[in-house]
């Protein structure tokens, strides 16, 4: 029994084959209320094909779409964020990145902290953004009960 609530959990051999890593690690956790988001990029999480490789807002988007999609599944929605951190392999990047983000997150006020480094975990990669959202009362009610009904200990 974990504790928490994992959402899409997997593991590196799986998802990085061509490295030698053994690692269980999850999209999300629900930990007292707080979601937590892995950081997305533009990858189809069902499939795991690349989406727009080269072409950065459509990265962009594909990893707003999947970080959507993650806090739904956790029981929330987007408008529970309340941080992202934005990685770019070239600063030329931003102004796209953060004018596709902005769509997503309209009137939503997050925190955020951009930072450009040299690699992402991929070459073809060249955004990353992950997020932290907290869930409301009665979201955070429903993830308990979901919790206790999945026998998963909080």
């Amino acid at each position: 029994m974990t504790k928490h609530l994992r959402i899409r959990p997997f593991n590196t051999k799986d998802t990085y084959p061509e490295q030698n890593l053994d690692n269980d690690l999850c999209q999300a956790v629900v930990a007292g209320g707080v979601v937590y988001i892995r950081g997305q990029i533009g990858q189809d999480l069902d499939t795991r094909e690349n989406v727009g490789a080269g072409d950065i807002e459509v990265e962009t988007d594909k990893a707003m779409s999947n970080i959507k999609m993650l806090v739904e599944e956790a029981g929330g929605t987007i408008e529970d964020i309340v941080k992202v951190t934005i990685y770019l392999t070239d600063i030329r990047f931003r102004e796209t990145v953060y004018r596709t983000m902005g769509k997503w997150l309209k009137g939503v006020h997050p925190v955020s902290t951009g930072l450009t480094i040299s690699t992402l975990a991929r070459p073809e990669w060249h955004v990353e953004i992950d997020a932290t959202a907290v869930l409301t009362e009665a979201e955070r009610k429903a993830v308990e009960a979901r919790m206790d009904a999945e026998g998963i200990e909080r």
